[in-house]
């Protein structure tokens, strides 16, 4: 039951604010885990998509409310993109597993990328007017799904400030926009990642007592999440997107330098 408590206050905060900036909260929820060494990589890693896959479902129901208005082609294109990257990126991360027989050199693996994934995102949106490639051709909008979808299963965090800072250079999105395609992205790669799992190692490898701490927090977090962001600006969602990111990171060098003292 303790484990489960701090599962739900990790996860209700972490998702609060990966609904505010598009992050979805797994990019805070995976180090988090990660840290606490409660569970496996595999089993974190699978937590964790069951809660920003929750939190997107809850925070896209929210935005729409909020009257944010999206370009169907454009959502459906990316979908796409996501389904089939979340699809792969499971098989790799599964791959990597049986490859490495410590799994903290996976983890190793997982960090690495991500850090190279925030920085970019970081930097990316500290730029402020930056420019865009402005790809307009529908199969662009598959293939940047595609990896995003790829990249987020892999690393287990669900999507996070790649998927935004990405839809912004490739598409010129603005972000707030961004955000929300970034959801509902995380929705069908992490759906995809959910459905693969239950079709090749099932889920008896995990403790699924955990989903009854872990469900009804990121529903909580997306609501809560999708509520604020519908009610600041543009700029103070960059300033948040842009604070967790650099606290992101440094929880990732930490646990970077932990797995081998």
């Amino acid at each position: 039951m303790y484990i489960g408590i701090v599962y739900f206050v990790v996860i209700i905060l972490a998702n609060t604010v990966g609904a505010i900036s598009g992050m979805g909260g797994g990019v805070i929820i995976k180090p988090v885990l990660d840290t606490l060494h409660f569970h496996p990589l595999a089993a974190i890693s699978f937590y964790s998509s069951v809660a920003v896959f929750t939190m997107s479902i809850v925070s896209t129901l929210r935005q729409m409310k909020n009257g944010l208005k999206l370009e169907i082609p454009i959502a459906a294109l990316v979908s796409l993109g996501s389904v089939i990257g979340g699809i792969s990126g499971n098989s790799v991360f599964e791959s990597l597993l049986r490859i490495f027989t410590d799994e903290k050199y996976v983890q190793l693996i997982q960090i690495i990328l991500t850090i190279i994934t925030l920085l970019f995102a970081y930097f990316y949106t500290k730029m402020g007017n930056a420019r865009s490639l402005d790809l307009s051709h529908p199969i662009w909008y598959v293939v940047v799904g595609l990896f995003l979808g790829f990249i987020s299963t892999l690393l287990g965090i669900g999507g996070g400030p790649i998927n935004v800072a990405i839809l912004m250079v490739c598409f010129g999105i603005p972000i707030k926009e961004a955000t929300v395609y970034s959801v509902i992205t995380i929705f069908f790669s992490q759906a995809a990642k959910l459905v693969t799992i239950a079709q090749t190692t099932g889920f008896g490898r995990f403790d699924l007592s955990i989903l009854l701490y872990v469900i009804p927090a990121a529903v909580l977090g997306g609501f809560i999440g999708a509520l604020i962001s519908g009610k600041i600006s543009s700029e103070r969602v960059t300033q948040v997107f842009q604070f967790v990111i650099l606290l992101v990171l440094i929880l990732n060098l930490w646990n970077g330098v932990q797995l081998f003292i």
